[in-house]
């Protein structure tokens, strides 16, 4: 079964940090693109962080300087350290595996995605 799960969410005053976890199962993790976005109330869902099989990072403008990804290929994990939050950045963050093979080669996924997780920075 391909599944993404994401934990870490949850309640933080401002300038402080969290650390989300996206654990993935059915894919080959090890070559597969990996990103954290985030889907704001009334907002479009936006791209924060990605990091290739390869170790290519890139960030948004919004996360240079305060979030960290990161990726575990052994633990088949992603992980979004997130330091300094502002309540700017309170969303659901959601765990994204760009054209993810499955185990075995036998299909392959334009896009997979996680359930989320909230995250609520207060002022």
């Amino acid at each position: 079964q391909v599944q993404l799960v994401e934990s870490g969410g949850g309640l933080v005053q401002a300038e402080g940090s969290l650390r989300l976890s996206c654990e993935a199962s059915g894919i080959i993790f090890s070559i597969t693109t990996m990103a954290w976005y985030r889907q704001a109330p009334g907002q479009q869902r936006e791209l924060v962080a990605s990091i290739s099989g390869g170790g290519t990072i890139k960030y948004a403008d919004s996360a240079l300087g305060r979030f960290t990804i990161s990726r575990d290929d052994a633990k088949r994990t992603v992980y979004l350290q997130m330091n300094k939050l502002k309540p700017e950045d309170t969303a659901v963050y959601y765990c994204n595996a760009d054209r993810a093979y499955a185990l075995g080669y036998r299909d392959m996924y334009p896009e997979v995605w996680g359930q989320g997780t909230l995250v609520t920075v207060s002022s």
